[in-house]
């Protein structure tokens, strides 16, 4: 018999329920009160000090988000490589949000060395900078009892996850929050979605297919006058050593929603096929333009993965799940086959992480996503490197490799040489599957 039915929600009037739903608690684990607010507001006001570590356009966006979320939160603290991007995203924001923009000259920092700063001065610190850096920085961070909002990815390399990995354990030990840029699992129509999956709405699942198929990413003209460190620092999402390519940077989405509807189970082998095809010139970096990685999971269920940052073709984002009764479209929110059912609500995920971890601060119960964070990204790891190296990954392998991009986080430099080197052929060389070992 068909089931044919339709939900209309919005974030607000699901919030309760969302909070309750078992795929919610098991994503964002809510702890036990651990003295928070005495804490955070020992200055005796209830102002809620916000940092910025890097100064993009992510940082930017998740500043106004969380200023948003909470009227009590002043910004007043801000790095980034480069001095000149910090004040202009200041006079950006202060024109968005006013008085909650408090960043004086002497709290605007640049250099390697500046999210130290920032963590010194803030109560919660949000953390989307190169990805290479957010293991270290949201470690530091925890460390100094501060709170935590970190982009994806949450780690470039198996080094980096594991360091992440250390981080949301120890602030579920000391009370604090640390909340996740995976924002699918804070999509209300996303979670209602996955919770039929789960129901069964569409039977044993078989198989997943994942696309994240787009133009080049960020493509920034180098500027004159700039070192090699800082253009590549500048245009961090196309060389490896900073950003992990584009499986753990972009289609660690698709994969954390595939992990999420298969209750956060990690695939067993995964086997990457993936080169650069047409983007060779310097501006592209040291990255490949393309990826295909299929993940072997119990039951046999495989997860067909795709992502592609190549001008000119098909476009397309998606997370289609199989199952032996129907499909499921994630991030369109609906359902066919024996059962029919479409969400027809609306959702800002970006801005409902911040409005919860305000509100987690607030109230004293943090929420930690170190349950999802860096496994979801581990995968992508797993991918991105049997891509490279042509091999097949095991699930054991990539947890038991401690491989890392040079050099370490902690000993990057302001008057280091850069890590990637033009070749002879005026294009950065990238690896060569077959070739190329990494664990």
């Amino acid at each position: 018999m068909e089931n044919s039915e339709k939900t209309h929600k919005t974030c607000a009037t699901t919030r309760r329920d969302f909070l309750k739903a078992s795929t919610v608690a098991a994503s964002a684990a809510v702890t036990g009160s651990f003295a928070l607010q005495s804490a955070l507001f020992a200055a005796g006001t209830d102002t809620i000090r916000v940092g910025m570590i890097g100064c993009g356009g992510r940082c930017t966006g998740a500043a106004a988000q969380a200023l948003t979320a909470d009227p009590g939160a002043r910004l007043v603290a801000m790095c980034d490589i480069f001095m000149d991007r910090v004040k202009s995203k200041r006079n950006i924001l202060k024109q968005q949000k006013g008085d909650q923009v408090a960043v004086d000259d002497d709290h605007c920092f640049a250099g390697f060395q500046g999210y130290k700063n920032v963590i010194e001065a803030s109560d919660v610190v949000l953390i989307a900078n190169a990805a290479k850096f957010h293991p270290l920085q949201s470690m530091t961070a925890i460390e100094a009892g501060k709170h935590v909002f970190v982009e994806k990815p949450h780690g470039s390399d198996p080094a980096g996850v594991k360091l992440m990995q250390k981080a949301a354990d120890l602030a579920k030990e000391k009370g604090l929050c640390i909340v996740s840029g995976l924002h699918s699992r804070y999509h209300t129509g996303y979670a209602e979605t996955v919770q039929r999956i789960h129901d069964g709405q569409i039977g044993d699942i078989v198989s997943i297919e994942e696309n994240f198929l787009r133009a080049p990413y960020v493509i920034i003209d180098r500027q004159a006058g700039l070192t090699e460190l800082q253009w590549q620092c500048s245009t961090q999402y196309h060389f490896r050593w900073l950003s992990g390519d584009d499986v753990p940077q972009s289609l660690v989405h698709n994969l954390d929603r595939a992990s999420w509807a298969m209750g956060n189970k990690v695939p067993l082998k995964c086997h990457g096929i993936a080169g650069r095809s047409s983007m060779t010139e310097p501006i592209y970096g040291d990255v490949f333009d393309h990826h295909s990685v299929i993940y072997e999971c119990e039951n046999d269920v495989r997860i067909y993965a795709f992502c592609r940052t190549t001008d000119g073709c098909h476009n397309d984002y998606s997370s289609v799940v199989a199952g032996t009764k129907g499909k499921a479209d994630i991030m369109r929110s609906r359902i066919w086959g024996r059962t029919n059912w479409k969400w027809e609500g609306r959702c800002d995920p970006y801005q409902r992480e911040h409005d919860l971890l305000f509100k987690a601060i607030r109230d004293g119960k943090p929420i930690n996503n170190g349950d999802y964070m860096a496994r979801s990204t581990m995968v992508g790891v797993m991918g991105q490197i049997s891509c490279y190296t042509g091999k097949e990954v095991t699930w054991e392998q990539i947890n038991n490799s401690d491989f890392y991009y040079p050099p370490k986080p902690e000993d990057c430099t302001d008057d280091m040489e850069a890590p990637s080197k033009l070749g002879p052929d005026g294009s950065y060389p990238v690896p060569k599957p077959g070739f190329t070992k990494m664990i």
